[in-house]
């Protein structure tokens, strides 16, 4: 599956951003879906992750309450909804696919099967 980021941009502190991510394939469905981003200097480290039908999610702690993430499988696309931002979520972020294996919580980096090509997303003061 191949993976396409948009809606990243720059915004105020305490504005909102929603993130897309478009899959290519018949088989985005099966796939559990991941946002991770990676600040200048800094890891990549992971945001939130849904499941294949999107009952189940995943939020890091620092992001809770301020982010959703959300998925269309009839067209092939997962969201991250950001509220409420602060500076520190300035950061390229990434979407990535992965074989479901009945949990949501984030897996090792290379059991990822598709990582798209990142969207830039900086809040100012």
């Amino acid at each position: 599956v191949q993976l396409v980021e948009s809606g990243g941009g720059l915004v105020q502190a305490g504005g909102s951003l929603r993130l897309s991510c478009a899959a290519s394939g018949r088989t985005f469905s099966t796939y559990a879906m991941d946002w991770f981003r990676q600040a200048p200097g800094k890891e990549r480290e992971f945001v939130a992750a849904i499941s294949p039908s999107g009952r189940s999610t995943y939020y890091t702690d620092s992001v809770k309450g301020r982010f959703t993430i959300s998925r269309d499988n009839a067209k092939n696309t997962v969201y991250l909804q950001m509220n409420s931002l602060k500076p520190e979520d300035t950061a390229v972020y990434y979407c990535a696919a992965r074989p479901y294996v009945g949990s949501v919580n984030p897996r090792r980096k290379e059991e990822y099967a598709s990582w798209g090509q990142g969207t830039q997303v900086t809040v100012s003061w």
